[in-house]
């Protein structure tokens, strides 16, 4: 009878670790891009809308007359369409309820400038529609220079897509925008000079943001906010810096 006896042992199984790695990498990476796209919003929610609620007020001008006439004046928004979708690249679809005012002006369109964000003579078309091509001036709105409020919207993204010559992304970077910043806008070969003075922000069927002020020239850019999303607008008040 032998003293010791040979048992073979059985192969070992591969360790399943590349699958392992490949799933912990891929869940890594999608959690990152979810951080990535949310942030953004999450941040707008948690700073800086409180920052502008807390900061902004009314204009302290005791001489300002608030005006509204004609399809302008305030009245209840169907902020939707009878399909529920809103196309909130044509600027037409933002305020269905106060069409714009096909006016006669000496020119179709100026330029705007933000020096912050390297925005230069960006194209701003008079009762235009197409936000994807340029900014639109509200066709009824004081025109720039004028004794009114010019208001001019632009179309927003997340921030992270900015560029200041495209017009799908030009305005993603307003909220960052602050007190005292500079806004220049050339119209009729005249270059005039607005510095910021009051931002807030509004829910979508809030028409004062086409209010007209009549007591000094002003400039309103509104853009939608949280960025990437259409959930509010934030509505940034210039006021013409007289020499």
């Amino acid at each position: 009878m032998p003293l010791y006896q040979y048992i073979k042992a059985k192969p070992r199984e591969p360790k399943k670790r590349l699958p392992r790695m490949v799933s912990f990498v891929l869940m890594s990476l999608g959690g990152g891009i979810l951080v990535w796209a949310l942030w953004p919003i999450v941040s707008f929610l948690l700073v800086s809308e409180s920052l502008f609620t807390a900061v902004i007020g009314p204009v302290p001008d005791a001489r300002s007359a608030v005006q509204s006439s004609g399809p302008l004046a305030p009245v209840v928004l169907a902020a939707a369409d009878t399909s529920g979708a809103v196309e909130f690249t044509n600027a037409n679809a933002w305020f269905p309820t106060a069409p714009q005012k096909k006016v006669v002006t000496p020119v179709n369109s100026y330029t705007l400038s933000i020096p912050k964000f390297k925005i230069k003579n960006a194209t701003v078309i008079i009762a235009g529609d197409d936000l994807l091509k340029s900014l639109i001036h509200y066709g009824g709105t004081g025109l720039p220079g004028e004794y009114g409020t010019a208001v001019v919207f632009g179309h927003s993204t997340l921030p992270q897509f900015f560029s200041p010559t495209n017009y799908k992304t030009i305005f993603s970077l307003l909220p960052t925008l602050t007190i005292g910043d500079e806004i220049f806008v050339t119209y009729d070969g005249v270059q005039y000079r607005y510095i910021i003075f009051e931002m807030v922000i509004t829910d979508p069927t809030d028409l004062s943001s086409l209010e007209q002020r009549f007591d000094d020239s002003y400039l309103t850019l509104i853009t939608c906010v949280p960025p990437g999303t259409y959930w509010k607008r934030l509505n940034v008040r210039a006021r013409l810096e007289r020499i």
